[in-house]
């Protein structure tokens, strides 16, 4: 018997809803540079030069409407913004955690 899937198979999956968190191309490493501390945007940018600045605002935007990322903006010529993690987004770190030990693993045994 032929098993379909929709929505309903991943209600099941608590992994699922992650994804859905974190799918960003980039989501995963921004979160993994702010969790060694809180960078301005250029900081941020200058660690990810591969990733246009309308894509790099475009994933701190997502992240921090997850919950997981806080924008901090002081009133002050030039505009300085900060980004942080939230309370959640420190919640993440014991799973950046894993995956970069992971990360460091596998790329090992690919050589």
């Amino acid at each position: 018997m032929e098993q379909t899937y929709t929505d309903e198979n991943f209600l099941d999956c608590p992994v699922a809803s992650v994804q859905k968190i974190v799918h960003g191309k980039w989501s995963m490493v921004i979160l993994y540079f702010i969790s060694q501390g809180t960078l301005r945007f250029g900081e941020l940018n200058r660690k990810m030069p591969m990733v246009t600045q309308a894509y790099l605002t475009k994933e701190l935007r997502m992240l921090e409407s997850y919950g997981l990322v806080h924008r901090e903006v002081y009133p002050q010529v030039p505009p300085k913004v900060e980004y942080s993690l939230t309370d959640m987004g420190t919640k993440f770190i014991p799973v950046l955690e894993s995956l970069e030990k992971f990360a460091i693993e596998y790329n090992k045994d690919k050589e």
